[in-house]
Order: C-alpha cells, then structure tokens, then sequence
C-alpha cells in the first residue's frame, strides 16, 4: 500500500513524517526526490538534489520521476513517498505528480499538508541560518501563500489522476508548544493509514 504525503519545501514535512515512523514504525517512509537523485548521479553525474532541474533537460527530469515512481511500485511493503505536488524553479510550476508518476505508484491517498505562510517562511529561514537542509529561493509571507495555493490544485489534479483519495492537513494555527504540528500531522497521516490496513485486511 502507498500513501503520498505533500507539502510545501521548508514546511516541515521531513520532521512529520519522523514522527509518524515513531508511531508506525513497520511503514516504510521513503523520499521521491533522494531516488530521482541517484538516478541522476548515476545517469547525469549529478553532484547536488538542487542541480537536477537547473542542468537536465525536461524530458530527463521526466524520465528520472517515471524511473523513480517504477522503483517505488515495486515496493512490496507499506510505503509513505514523501514529496512535492509541484516544484517551483524561477517562479515557474512543474508537477511534482504528473499523471504518469501518480498511476505508477498507484497511492491509496494523496495526503496534502497547508501551514500558516508565516510558520513556513520562519521555518525556511531557521533552516538557512543553521545551515541545514537544501538550497531554498527565497520568499515572503505572501509568496509562499500563493505558491501553497498553486499546490493545492496540483494534488487536487494528481488525485484525480490516480483515482485515489486526497486528505487536506491544515495546520493553520499557533503551535502550543515546539514540534505541535509535526506531531498533529503524523497522528492524523497515522490514522488514515491504519483505516486503509484495516480495509484490506
């Protein structure tokens, strides 16, 4: 079984699905783009993630996202693919879903996680002076509403695509304390996911 979980880079999607593999520990949380990216070093010579959309060509980048959504099909194991439902470059769209991809894993659901546009620019922001996680252009709070919003309706056409259902995370409120919305997001990814094992079982 395959549950894709989406978000906007910088959301702290990576720190929810942690917690939801304390939770659920037999499933399997793998990430799209880490193996579109061996693919890639291995094809392309590829030296960073971030240099795939800059040096490959559209029709490359195509065929790394089709070559990654084949590996994880053949996955015989409850698998989370943790991933974007579009990809921004220059403040231009791609699908992070496209329609091949989608009906290649064949998702039971599409999980699609909102934030407060203010939470994910502090996010970004906290990342970028520790120094951690990937290269990120950066954006405002009024940018990142919008590029949420175009993400939205980028799910909506994978689910469509798949023929599977959509689950809409809002985590548009203050956290209580640090790490509230990772935790209320893997407790509610958690959930769906063992509403689907209990389907089929």
């Amino acid at each position: 079984m395959n549950v894709i979980v989406t978000a906007l880079p910088g959301s702290g999607k990576t720190t929810t699905l942690k917690k939801l593999a304390e939770i659920l520990p037999d499933v399997s949380v793998v990430n799209f783009g880490d193996i579109m990216f061996e693919e890639a070093a291995n094809r392309y010579e590829v030296k960073h993630r971030d240099d795939m959309r800059k040096i490959l060509g559209l029709h490359d980048y195509q065929l790394l996202q089709i070559t990654a959504a084949q590996k994880i099909a053949s996955f015989n194991k409850t698998v989370v693919v943790d991933t974007h439902s579009v990809i921004k470059s220059n403040s231009t769209y791609y699908p992070g879903l496209p329609d091949e991809v989608v009906k290649l894993i064949r998702p039971e659901a599409i999980v699609y996680m909102e934030f407060r546009p203010e939470d994910i620019v502090e996010r970004r922001l906290k990342d970028a002076a520790a120094g951690v996680g990937r290269k990120r252009e950066a954006s405002d709070v009024a940018e990142v509403a919008f590029d949420q919003s175009v993400g939205r309706q980028f799910v909506v056409a994978a689910a469509n695509a798949a023929m599977c259902y959509l689950k809409i995370i809002s985590l548009n409120y203050p956290q209580a304390y640090p790490f509230q919305h990772a935790e209320d997001a893997a407790k509610q990814i958690a959930q769906t996911i063992e509403r689907f094992v209990k389907k089929s079982s």
